[in-house]
C-alpha cells in the first residue's frame, strides 16, 4: 500500500500541473446536493425547502452559497445565535393581539418587516432559518410560508430537539426534503486530486486501463475510509495531508455532538454514554454472526451497554439514546431478510455509522484487529452508498438497507431495483473470497445478479456475476 506522503509525491509526478486540490482558507468543497437545489428552484409548485443532516455536515455553508449565488436579496436567521433571539422578539410583537381589536392581516410579513426593514416578499427573495428544531412554534408555520409568500423558504437543521418534542406537526404537501450527508468518495475524490478523478469518471469495468490509475484510486479511496466525509475534517486534511490532523478534527466534532446531546436528556447526564454505545456498535458489527442474539439491535446494544459500562443505564434511558442517534444522522439501520425471503422482514437488526470516518475512529480504539477493521470499513461504506440510494427519488426498494441469511450462510447486503425488480446479491470481499452463500442464492433462482466489490480488482463480468472496484460503487446503478 502507497503512504499518505508518498501518494502526494506521486501526483506531483504523475500530475505536475495540478497534483492536488488548490488550498485555501476559503476551499470550496463542491457538493453534488447543489444541483438537488438548483432543481427545486426552479419547481413550479412553490413549497418550503427542508434540508436536515447530521451535524457539521455543511448544511448551512451549502445553503449560504446557494442563496448567495441565486437569488438578489436573502435574510438568514440562525436559532443557535442572536438572530434567532432577535426574530422571535419580532415574531412575538406582530403576532400578539388583544382580544376585542382588529386582528394584524399579515403577522408574518410584520414580524420580518420588524426583523428586516428592507424586506420586500418577492420571488428574488429566500429566506433561511438554520437550526428551526429550537423553536416548535416557528416550524409550524412552515405552510403559512409555502401558501402565503412569494418569497422562498429554506428551513435547516438537524432536528436533534424532534424526535422527543410533540409540539412539531408535520407540513405534509408544503415542504420538499433534501439530506445532506458527508462527502461521498466521488466528492472527497473531486477535491482530492481532480485529474485523478477525471480518470476515475472515464473507468468502466469491461475495458481496464492502466494499473496506477487503479493503484491511486485504491490509496485514494483507503484515506477516504481513515478520515471520512465530514467537510471540516477533509479539508483539514487537504491542508495538512496529516491523517492524524485529520482525526483530531473529527474528535473536536465528535465532542461538539455529544455535549449538545446531553441537554435533550434528564437520564443520561454523561457524554461516556454514546461513546459505550458506539463502541457497542464496532463489536456487534465485527461479529462473525447471522443476526443478534436479542431481538433487535437496541436490545443487543441495550445489553452490551449495561453489561460492559454502565449498569445504571435503564433500557429505556439506552433506547432513546439509540433512537437519539439515529434520528441525527449518526447512525443508519440495517434490516435482516431471512432465507432470501422479502416478505420475512426484520428491521433494525444491524446498524452501521453514517460516516466512514467516525466508523473508522470507534472501530480503531476497540482493539480489533486491523484486517477486521478494514473488512468492516468496507460494509460501512456500502451500506452508506445503498442508504443514499433509497432516498427521493427512489433507486433501491425497502425501508433501509438490508442483509439476508440463506441455508446457514449470510449475504453481505441485497438491493433491489425500484424500476425494474431486478434483484442483486452485494458482496464485499477482500482476497479470493468467493461468497459461497451469495453463489448458491444465485444458482437457485433468488437473485438475477451477484456484485462482486473488491479493493484490488480492475472489475470483469462473467455471465450474472460482475466483479467491481469497490470504490466504482458511486458510479454503478441497478437497473
Amino acid at each position: 500500500m502507497i503512504t499518505s506522503r508518498a501518494f502526494w509525491a506521486r501526483l506531483v509526478i504523475q500530475y505536475p500541473d495540478k497534483p492536488y486540490y488548490e488550498r485555501s482558507q476559503t476551499m470550496y468543497l463542491k457538493r453534488t446536493v447543489y444541483d438537488k437545489l438548483l432543481e427545486w428552484k426552479s419547481e413550479q409548485n412553490r413549497s418550503t425547502l427542508e434540508v436536515n443532516g447530521a451535524r457539521q455536515v455543511g448544511k448551512t455553508y451549502i445553503i449560504n452559497k446557494f442563496a448567495d449565488e441565486h437569488f438578489k436579496y436573502k435574510i438568514y436567521i440562525n436559532f443557535f445565535e442572536q438572530s434567532g433571539k432577535q426574530f422571535l422578539e419580532c415574531y412575538k410583537q406582530a403576532t400578539s393581539w388583544i382580544p376585542g381589536t382588529k386582528r394584524p392581516e399579515h403577522p408574518l410579513h410584520d414580524a420580518f418587516r420588524l426583523f428586516e426593514p428592507d424586506f420586500a416578499d418577492s420571488d428574488d427573495t429566500v429566506i433561511i432559518i438554520d437550526e428551526i428544531q429550537e423553536s416548535a412554534e416557528i416550524y409550524n408555520c412552515i405552510r403559512e410560508f409555502t401558501r402565503h409568500f412569494q418569497a422562498h423558504f429554506i428551513v435547516t437543521g438537524s432536528y436533534l430537539g424532534q424526535i422527543l418534542e410533540p409540539e412539531f406537526r408535520y407540513s405534509s404537501g408544503d415542504m420538499t426534503r433534501i439530506s445532506i450527508y458527508t462527502l461521498s468518495f466521488c466528492e472527497f475524490l473531486q477535491a482530492f486530486d481532480g485529474n485523478l478523478y477525471t480518470q476515475y469518471l472515464s473507468l468502466k469495468s469491461d475495458s481496464p486501463q492502466d494499473s496506477d490509475v487503479y493503484e491511486l484510486l485504491k490509496t485514494a479511496y483507503d484515506i477516504y475510509l481513515q478520515i471520512g466525509g465530514y467537510p471540516n475534517v477533509v479539508k483539514t486534511y487537504l491542508e495538512t495531508k496529516d491523517i492524524e490532523k485529520a482525526r483530531g478534527a473529527l474528535v473536536n466534532i465528535i465532542d461538539t455532538f455529544t455535549n449538545e446531546s446531553t441537554r435533550y436528556f434528564t437520564d443520561i447526564l454523561d457524554t461516556r454514554v454514546f461513546t459505550q454505545i458506539f463502541l457497542s456498535v464496532c463489536r456487534i458489527l465485527c461479529r462473525e454472526s447471522r443476526g443478534l442474539a436479542e431481538g433487535s439491535i437496541s436490545e443487543e446494544l441495550q445489553k452490551l451497554v449495561t453489561r460492559d459500562y454502565s449498569s445504571n443505564l435503564s433500557k429505556a434511558a439506552c433506547n432513546r439514546a439509540i433512537s437519539w442517534l439515529y434520528f441525527s444522522g449518526i447512525i443508519g439501520f440495517c434490516t435482516k431478510i431471512t432465507e432470501m425471503d422479502v416478505l420475512d422482514f426484520k428491521p433494525a437488526s444491524r446498524c452501521y455509522f453514517m460516516d466512514p470516518g467516525l466508523a473508522n475512529y470507534y472501530l480503531s480504539r476497540t482493539g480489533i484487529d486491523s484486517r477486521s477493521i478494514s473488512g468492516t470499513l468496507n460494509e460501512n461504506y456500502v451500506y452508506i452508498n445503498l442508504k443514499k440510494r433509497q432516498d427521493f427519488p427512489e433507486e433501491i426498494v425497502f425501508e433501509t438497507p438490508a442483509f439476508a441469511t440463506y441455508r446457514g450462510g449470510e449475504i453481505d447486503f441485497i438491493a433491489q431495483s425500484v424500476h425494474s425488480s431486478t434483484r442483486y446479491l452485494v458482496e464485499v470481499k477482500s482476497g479470493k473470497g468467493t461468497a459461497a452463500t451469495a453463489l448458491k442464492a444465485l444458482e437457485q433462482g433468488k437473485a438475477h445478479k451477484l456484485l462482486y466489490l473488491k479493493g484490488d480488482t480492475k472489475g470483469g463480468i462473467d455471465g450474472k456475476i460482475e466483479t467491481l472496484p469497490i470504490y466504482m460503487l458511486e458510479r454503478y446503478q441497478f437497473v
